[in-house]
Protein backbone atom coordinates (compact mmCIF):
# COMPACT_ATOMS: atom_id res chain seq x y z
CA UNK A 1 0.00 0.00 0.00
CA UNK A 2 2.86 2.36 0.97
CA UNK A 3 4.59 1.62 -2.35
CA UNK A 4 1.43 2.47 -4.33
CA UNK A 5 1.02 5.74 -2.38
CA UNK A 6 4.66 6.69 -2.99
CA UNK A 7 4.29 5.90 -6.70
CA UNK A 8 1.11 7.99 -6.84
CA UNK A 9 2.80 10.92 -5.13
CA UNK A 10 5.78 10.64 -7.46
CA UNK A 11 3.48 10.65 -10.49
CA UNK A 12 1.61 13.69 -9.18
CA UNK A 13 4.87 15.55 -8.56
CA UNK A 14 6.04 14.74 -12.08
CA UNK A 15 2.80 16.05 -13.56
CA UNK A 16 3.04 19.26 -11.50
CA UNK A 17 6.65 19.78 -12.57
CA UNK A 18 5.74 19.21 -16.21
CA UNK A 19 2.83 21.69 -15.94
CA UNK A 20 5.09 24.28 -14.36
CA UNK A 21 7.67 23.90 -17.14
CA UNK A 22 4.95 24.29 -19.77
CA UNK A 23 3.69 27.45 -18.09
CA UNK A 24 7.19 28.95 -17.94
CA UNK A 25 7.74 28.09 -21.62
CA UNK A 26 4.49 29.78 -22.61
CA UNK A 27 5.36 32.90 -20.65
CA UNK A 28 8.82 32.98 -22.25
CA UNK A 29 7.37 32.62 -25.77
CA UNK A 30 4.85 35.37 -25.05
CA UNK A 31 7.62 37.63 -23.79
CA UNK A 32 9.70 37.03 -26.93
CA UNK A 33 6.69 37.68 -29.13
CA UNK A 34 6.10 41.02 -27.41
CA UNK A 35 9.72 42.02 -27.91
CA UNK A 36 9.67 41.05 -31.55
CA UNK A 37 6.59 43.12 -32.29
CA UNK A 38 7.88 46.17 -30.37
CA UNK A 39 4.78 46.66 -28.23
CA UNK A 40 4.31 49.89 -26.25
CA UNK A 41 5.51 48.24 -23.04
CA UNK A 42 9.07 47.83 -24.32
CA UNK A 43 12.02 49.74 -22.88
CA UNK A 44 15.70 49.76 -23.75
CA UNK A 45 17.88 47.06 -22.23
CA UNK A 46 20.02 48.09 -19.27
CA UNK A 47 23.18 47.29 -21.23
CA UNK A 48 22.96 49.04 -24.64
CA UNK A 49 24.56 47.54 -27.68
CA UNK A 50 27.85 49.02 -28.73
CA UNK A 51 27.72 52.09 -30.98
CA UNK A 52 29.59 51.34 -34.17
CA UNK A 53 30.75 53.79 -36.82
CA UNK A 54 30.04 51.10 -39.43
CA UNK A 55 26.46 50.68 -38.30
CA UNK A 56 23.64 51.81 -40.56
CA UNK A 57 21.91 54.13 -38.11
CA UNK A 58 19.09 54.76 -40.58
CA UNK A 59 17.88 51.15 -40.58
CA UNK A 60 16.00 50.12 -37.47
CA UNK A 61 12.69 50.30 -35.62
CA UNK A 62 10.90 52.46 -33.08
CA UNK A 63 10.65 51.21 -29.50
CA UNK A 64 8.31 52.60 -26.85
CA UNK A 65 9.94 53.69 -23.58
CA UNK A 66 7.28 54.22 -20.93
CA UNK A 67 9.86 55.57 -18.44
CA UNK A 68 10.00 58.96 -20.23
CA UNK A 69 8.10 61.47 -18.08
CA UNK A 70 9.26 64.80 -19.51
CA UNK A 71 10.98 66.11 -22.66
CA UNK A 72 14.52 64.74 -22.41
CA UNK A 73 16.53 67.62 -23.90
CA UNK A 74 14.35 70.78 -24.04
CA UNK A 75 10.73 71.65 -23.44
CA UNK A 76 7.94 73.65 -25.07
CA UNK A 77 9.10 76.94 -23.48
CA UNK A 78 11.95 77.34 -25.98
CA UNK A 79 10.93 80.57 -27.71
CA UNK A 80 12.40 79.64 -31.09
CA UNK A 81 9.78 76.90 -31.56
CA UNK A 82 7.28 78.04 -34.17
CA UNK A 83 3.81 78.16 -32.59
CA UNK A 84 2.35 75.71 -35.08
CA UNK A 85 4.97 73.08 -34.15
CA UNK A 86 4.63 73.44 -30.38
CA UNK A 87 2.38 70.44 -29.83
CA UNK A 88 2.74 70.40 -26.04
CA UNK A 89 1.65 74.04 -25.74
CA UNK A 90 -1.16 73.36 -28.24
CA UNK A 91 -2.39 70.40 -26.14
CA UNK A 92 -2.08 67.82 -28.89
CA UNK A 93 -3.48 64.65 -27.35
CA UNK A 94 -0.34 62.53 -27.88
CA UNK A 95 2.28 65.31 -27.60
CA UNK A 96 4.10 63.63 -24.72
CA UNK A 97 3.68 60.14 -26.12
CA UNK A 98 5.58 61.23 -29.26
CA UNK A 99 8.70 61.63 -27.09
CA UNK A 100 8.49 58.12 -25.67
CA UNK A 101 9.33 56.44 -28.96
CA UNK A 102 13.05 55.84 -29.45
CA UNK A 103 14.83 54.88 -32.67
CA UNK A 104 16.75 51.62 -32.34
CA UNK A 105 19.09 50.77 -35.25
CA UNK A 106 19.57 47.06 -35.91
CA UNK A 107 22.80 45.75 -34.41
CA UNK A 108 23.87 48.90 -32.55
CA UNK A 109 22.61 51.96 -30.70
CA UNK A 110 22.36 55.53 -31.97
CA UNK A 111 24.71 57.47 -29.64
CA UNK A 112 22.74 59.52 -27.09
CA UNK A 113 22.71 63.29 -27.51
CA UNK A 114 25.12 65.16 -25.23
CA UNK A 115 24.71 68.92 -25.71
CA UNK A 116 27.75 69.96 -23.66
CA UNK A 117 29.99 67.48 -25.43
CA UNK A 118 28.73 68.71 -28.81
CA UNK A 119 29.42 72.35 -27.89
CA UNK A 120 32.92 71.42 -26.71
CA UNK A 121 33.73 69.32 -29.76
CA UNK A 122 32.58 71.98 -32.21
CA UNK A 123 33.88 75.10 -30.53
CA UNK A 124 34.72 77.93 -33.02
CA UNK A 125 32.52 76.31 -35.68
CA UNK A 126 29.80 77.69 -37.99
CA UNK A 127 26.94 75.37 -38.91
CA UNK A 128 24.39 76.25 -41.57
CA UNK A 129 21.05 74.62 -42.35
CA UNK A 130 20.04 75.46 -45.93
CA UNK A 131 16.62 74.51 -47.28
CA UNK A 132 12.89 74.69 -46.78
CA UNK A 133 10.87 74.83 -43.54
CA UNK A 134 11.67 71.19 -42.75
CA UNK A 135 15.32 72.17 -42.33
CA UNK A 136 14.15 74.99 -40.06
CA UNK A 137 12.35 72.29 -38.06
CA UNK A 138 15.73 70.55 -37.63
CA UNK A 139 17.60 73.79 -36.93
CA UNK A 140 15.19 74.80 -34.15
CA UNK A 141 15.48 71.35 -32.55
CA UNK A 142 19.28 71.71 -32.32
CA UNK A 143 19.14 75.31 -31.12
CA UNK A 144 16.71 74.57 -28.29
CA UNK A 145 18.75 71.57 -27.10
CA UNK A 146 21.98 73.61 -27.02
CA UNK A 147 20.41 76.67 -25.41
CA UNK A 148 19.14 74.59 -22.51
CA UNK A 149 22.73 73.89 -21.39
CA UNK A 150 24.38 77.06 -22.69
CA UNK A 151 21.94 79.99 -22.34
CA UNK A 152 24.44 82.76 -23.19
CA UNK A 153 23.32 83.27 -26.77
CA UNK A 154 23.55 86.21 -29.14
CA UNK A 155 21.28 86.63 -32.14
CA UNK A 156 23.50 86.96 -35.18
CA UNK A 157 22.70 86.24 -38.81
CA UNK A 158 25.28 85.48 -41.49
CA UNK A 159 24.64 87.06 -44.88
CA UNK A 160 21.33 85.82 -46.32
CA UNK A 161 20.31 83.81 -43.25
CA UNK A 162 16.71 83.85 -42.07
CA UNK A 163 17.84 83.44 -38.45
CA UNK A 164 21.04 82.63 -36.57
CA UNK A 165 22.57 82.42 -33.10
CA UNK A 166 26.04 82.34 -31.59
CA UNK A 167 26.69 80.43 -28.37
CA UNK A 168 29.10 82.91 -26.82
CA UNK A 169 30.92 80.59 -24.42
CA UNK A 170 31.88 78.29 -27.30
CA UNK A 171 31.89 80.70 -30.27
CA UNK A 172 29.65 78.24 -32.10
CA UNK A 173 27.20 79.72 -34.59
CA UNK A 174 24.21 77.93 -36.07
CA UNK A 175 22.06 79.54 -38.76
CA UNK A 176 19.14 78.76 -41.01
CA UNK A 177 19.10 79.92 -44.64
CA UNK A 178 15.64 79.63 -46.13
CA UNK A 179 15.40 78.53 -49.76
CA UNK A 180 12.64 76.54 -51.40
CA UNK A 181 14.42 75.17 -54.48
CA UNK A 182 18.12 75.87 -53.70
CA UNK A 183 18.22 77.31 -57.23
CA UNK A 184 17.50 80.98 -57.87
CA UNK A 185 13.96 81.56 -59.09
CA UNK A 186 11.42 84.33 -59.71
CA UNK A 187 8.41 85.28 -61.77
CA UNK A 188 8.76 85.20 -65.55
CA UNK A 189 6.49 86.92 -68.07
CA UNK A 190 6.54 86.82 -71.85
CA UNK A 191 8.28 89.77 -73.48
CA UNK A 192 7.50 91.55 -76.71
CA UNK A 193 10.76 90.26 -78.22
CA UNK A 194 9.14 86.88 -78.87
CA UNK A 195 11.85 84.58 -77.58
CA UNK A 196 11.87 80.80 -77.74
CA UNK A 197 9.53 80.34 -74.77
CA UNK A 198 7.09 82.85 -76.24
CA UNK A 199 7.20 80.99 -79.56
CA UNK A 200 6.21 77.82 -77.65
CA UNK A 201 3.13 79.57 -76.28
CA UNK A 202 4.34 80.40 -72.75
CA UNK A 203 2.95 83.63 -71.32
CA UNK A 204 4.04 83.46 -67.69
CA UNK A 205 5.57 81.15 -65.13
CA UNK A 206 8.60 80.88 -62.84
CA UNK A 207 12.15 81.14 -64.09
CA UNK A 208 14.47 78.68 -62.31
CA UNK A 209 18.20 79.10 -62.96
CA UNK A 210 19.48 75.58 -62.28
CA UNK A 211 23.13 76.68 -62.24
CA UNK A 212 22.74 79.61 -59.85
CA UNK A 213 22.17 79.47 -56.08
CA UNK A 214 19.34 81.33 -54.39
CA UNK A 215 20.62 84.59 -52.92
CA UNK A 216 19.62 83.58 -49.39
CA UNK A 217 22.47 81.07 -49.23
CA UNK A 218 24.86 82.06 -52.01
CA UNK A 219 27.46 83.21 -49.44
CA UNK A 220 26.80 80.39 -46.96
CA UNK A 221 29.40 77.89 -48.31
CA UNK A 222 32.22 80.41 -47.85
CA UNK A 223 31.22 81.07 -44.23
CA UNK A 224 30.05 77.79 -42.72
CA UNK A 225 32.28 74.90 -41.72
CA UNK A 226 29.37 72.45 -41.76
CA UNK A 227 26.34 72.64 -44.06
CA UNK A 228 23.12 70.63 -44.08
CA UNK A 229 21.07 71.02 -47.28
CA UNK A 230 17.63 69.86 -48.30
CA UNK A 231 15.12 70.43 -51.05
CA UNK A 232 12.18 68.53 -52.49
CA UNK A 233 8.72 69.55 -51.31
CA UNK A 234 8.52 72.64 -53.48
CA UNK A 235 9.49 70.74 -56.62
CA UNK A 236 6.18 68.88 -56.30
CA UNK A 237 3.99 71.86 -55.38
CA UNK A 238 1.27 72.36 -58.01
CA UNK A 239 -0.46 74.94 -55.79
CA UNK A 240 2.62 77.16 -56.23
CA UNK A 241 4.01 76.07 -59.59
CA UNK A 242 0.87 75.25 -61.53
CA UNK A 243 1.98 73.29 -64.61
CA UNK A 244 -0.52 75.18 -66.78
CA UNK A 245 -0.89 78.69 -65.34
CA UNK A 246 2.53 79.19 -63.69
CA UNK A 247 4.89 76.41 -64.82
CA UNK A 248 8.51 76.00 -63.81
CA UNK A 249 10.68 77.17 -66.71
CA UNK A 250 14.30 76.09 -66.41
CA UNK A 251 17.26 78.19 -67.51
CA UNK A 252 20.90 77.19 -67.80
CA UNK A 253 23.72 79.64 -68.52
CA UNK A 254 21.08 82.32 -68.87
CA UNK A 255 19.09 80.69 -71.68
CA UNK A 256 15.91 78.56 -71.54
CA UNK A 257 16.26 74.79 -71.46
CA UNK A 258 14.44 73.55 -74.53
CA UNK A 259 12.41 71.63 -75.04
CA UNK A 260 11.04 72.56 -71.58
CA UNK A 261 11.47 69.78 -69.01
CA UNK A 262 9.23 68.74 -66.09
CA UNK A 263 10.15 69.57 -62.46
CA UNK A 264 11.70 66.16 -61.71
CA UNK A 265 14.12 66.55 -64.63
CA UNK A 266 14.87 70.09 -63.46
CA UNK A 267 15.80 68.78 -60.01
CA UNK A 268 18.34 66.44 -61.63
CA UNK A 269 20.04 69.48 -63.18
CA UNK A 270 20.78 71.28 -59.90
CA UNK A 271 24.53 70.71 -59.60
CA UNK A 272 26.02 73.92 -58.17
CA UNK A 273 25.63 73.26 -54.46
CA UNK A 274 29.31 72.44 -53.86
CA UNK A 275 30.50 75.73 -55.37
CA UNK A 276 32.55 78.00 -53.13
CA UNK A 277 32.54 75.60 -50.18
CA UNK A 278 35.59 75.65 -47.93
CA UNK A 279 38.04 72.83 -48.76
CA UNK A 280 37.65 71.40 -45.25
CA UNK A 281 33.87 71.90 -45.08
CA UNK A 282 31.64 69.00 -44.10
CA UNK A 283 28.69 68.84 -46.51
CA UNK A 284 25.49 66.94 -45.78
CA UNK A 285 22.35 66.50 -47.83
CA UNK A 286 19.28 65.42 -45.92
CA UNK A 287 16.89 63.07 -47.69
CA UNK A 288 13.20 63.80 -48.08
CA UNK A 289 10.99 64.23 -45.03
CA UNK A 290 7.75 62.27 -45.56
CA UNK A 291 4.26 63.69 -45.34
CA UNK A 292 1.43 61.57 -43.88
CA UNK A 293 -1.78 62.83 -45.46
CA UNK A 294 -4.54 60.23 -45.52
CA UNK A 295 -7.90 60.61 -47.27
CA UNK A 296 -6.61 63.27 -49.66
CA UNK A 297 -3.88 65.90 -49.99
CA UNK A 298 -3.57 68.95 -47.72
CA UNK A 299 -6.06 70.96 -49.80
CA UNK A 300 -8.44 68.02 -50.30
CA UNK A 301 -9.39 67.32 -46.68
CA UNK A 302 -6.41 65.06 -45.97
CA UNK A 303 -5.59 64.42 -42.33
CA UNK A 304 -3.10 62.62 -40.06
CA UNK A 305 -5.05 61.45 -36.99
CA UNK A 306 -2.70 58.61 -35.97
CA UNK A 307 -1.46 58.53 -32.38
CA UNK A 308 1.06 55.69 -32.81
CA UNK A 309 3.76 54.98 -35.40
CA UNK A 310 2.84 52.97 -38.46
CA UNK A 311 3.75 49.31 -38.82
CA UNK A 312 5.90 48.29 -41.84
CA UNK A 313 2.92 47.17 -43.94
CA UNK A 314 1.18 50.53 -43.43
CA UNK A 315 4.38 52.34 -44.40
CA UNK A 316 4.50 50.52 -47.73
CA UNK A 317 0.82 51.17 -48.39
CA UNK A 318 1.34 54.89 -47.84
CA UNK A 319 4.68 55.43 -49.61
CA UNK A 320 5.13 52.70 -52.21
CA UNK A 321 5.83 54.06 -55.70
CA UNK A 322 3.59 51.31 -57.07
CA UNK A 323 0.57 52.69 -55.21
CA UNK A 324 1.26 56.23 -56.48
CA UNK A 325 -0.60 57.69 -53.50
CA UNK A 326 -0.82 61.18 -52.01
CA UNK A 327 2.58 60.93 -50.31
CA UNK A 328 4.49 59.32 -53.18
CA UNK A 329 6.73 62.41 -53.54
CA UNK A 330 8.91 61.17 -50.66
CA UNK A 331 10.54 58.30 -52.52
CA UNK A 332 10.35 60.04 -55.90
CA UNK A 333 12.37 62.97 -54.60
CA UNK A 334 14.92 60.63 -53.05
CA UNK A 335 15.46 58.86 -56.37
CA UNK A 336 16.32 62.18 -57.99
CA UNK A 337 18.44 63.39 -55.06
CA UNK A 338 20.57 60.24 -55.10
CA UNK A 339 21.05 60.68 -58.84
CA UNK A 340 22.01 64.36 -58.50
CA UNK A 341 24.40 63.70 -55.59
CA UNK A 342 26.25 60.83 -57.24
CA UNK A 343 29.94 61.62 -57.49
CA UNK A 344 29.78 64.63 -55.14
CA UNK A 345 31.47 65.06 -51.76
CA UNK A 346 28.15 65.11 -49.89
CA UNK A 347 27.39 62.81 -46.99
CA UNK A 348 23.77 61.66 -47.32
CA UNK A 349 21.78 62.07 -44.12
CA UNK A 350 19.09 59.46 -44.61
CA UNK A 351 16.16 60.33 -42.34
CA UNK A 352 13.41 59.08 -44.64
CA UNK A 353 12.94 55.47 -43.53
CA UNK A 354 12.85 56.26 -39.82
CA UNK A 355 10.43 59.13 -40.45
CA UNK A 356 8.01 57.20 -42.66
CA UNK A 357 6.81 55.32 -39.57
CA UNK A 358 6.00 58.50 -37.61
CA UNK A 359 2.51 59.42 -38.79
CA UNK A 360 1.79 60.22 -35.14
CA UNK A 361 4.42 62.97 -34.82
CA UNK A 362 2.96 65.79 -36.96
CA UNK A 363 1.09 68.80 -35.49
CA UNK A 364 -2.06 67.64 -37.33
CA UNK A 365 -5.08 69.69 -36.14
CA UNK A 366 -2.97 71.34 -33.42
CA UNK A 367 -0.92 73.20 -36.03
CA UNK A 368 -3.29 76.16 -36.09
CA UNK A 369 -3.87 76.02 -39.85
CA UNK A 370 -7.09 75.73 -41.80
CA UNK A 371 -5.97 72.25 -42.76
CA UNK A 372 -4.14 69.50 -40.90
CA UNK A 373 -0.37 69.97 -40.83
CA UNK A 374 0.86 66.52 -41.80
CA UNK A 375 4.16 67.75 -43.19
CA UNK A 376 6.05 69.52 -40.39
CA UNK A 377 6.94 67.86 -37.09
CA UNK A 378 6.07 68.56 -33.47
CA UNK A 379 8.83 70.06 -31.34
CA UNK A 380 10.13 68.52 -29.20
CA UNK A 381 9.78 65.48 -31.43
CA UNK A 382 11.08 63.53 -34.39
CA UNK A 383 13.67 66.03 -35.62
CA UNK A 384 15.54 65.55 -32.32
CA UNK A 385 16.34 62.06 -33.66
CA UNK A 386 17.38 63.58 -37.00
CA UNK A 387 19.95 65.61 -35.09
CA UNK A 388 21.13 62.51 -33.22
CA UNK A 389 21.79 60.94 -36.62
CA UNK A 390 23.46 64.12 -37.90
CA UNK A 391 25.76 64.37 -34.87
CA UNK A 392 26.66 60.66 -35.06
CA UNK A 393 27.81 61.19 -38.68
CA UNK A 394 29.63 64.40 -37.72
CA UNK A 395 31.56 62.67 -34.95
CA UNK A 396 32.40 59.79 -37.26
CA UNK A 397 33.79 62.17 -39.91
CA UNK A 398 35.73 64.14 -37.31
CA UNK A 399 37.27 60.92 -35.95
CA UNK A 400 38.51 60.02 -39.44
CA UNK A 401 40.12 63.44 -39.90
Amino acid sequence: MAKKLAASNSSLASRLLLSLLCLVSLLLCFSLFRNDTASPSLTYSVLPEQSNSNCNYSNGRWIYDHTVRSPPRYDHTCKEIFKGWNCIASNKSNAMDILKWRWKPYGCDLPPFDALRFLGNFRDTNIGFVGDSLNRNMFVSLFCALKRVSPEVKKWRPVGADRGFTFLKYNLTIAYHRTNLLARYGRWSASSNSGILESLGYKEGYRIDVDMPDGTWAEAPSFHDILVFNTGHWWWAPSKFDPVNSPMLFFEKGVPVTPPVPPDAGLDMVSFVEMNARPSAMLFFRTQSPRHFEGGDWDQGGSCPRVQPLVPQEVEELFSLKNNGTNVETRLVNEHLHRALKGTTFQILDITHMSEFRADAHPSTAGGKRHDDCMHWCLPGLTDTWNDLFIAHLNSLKARN
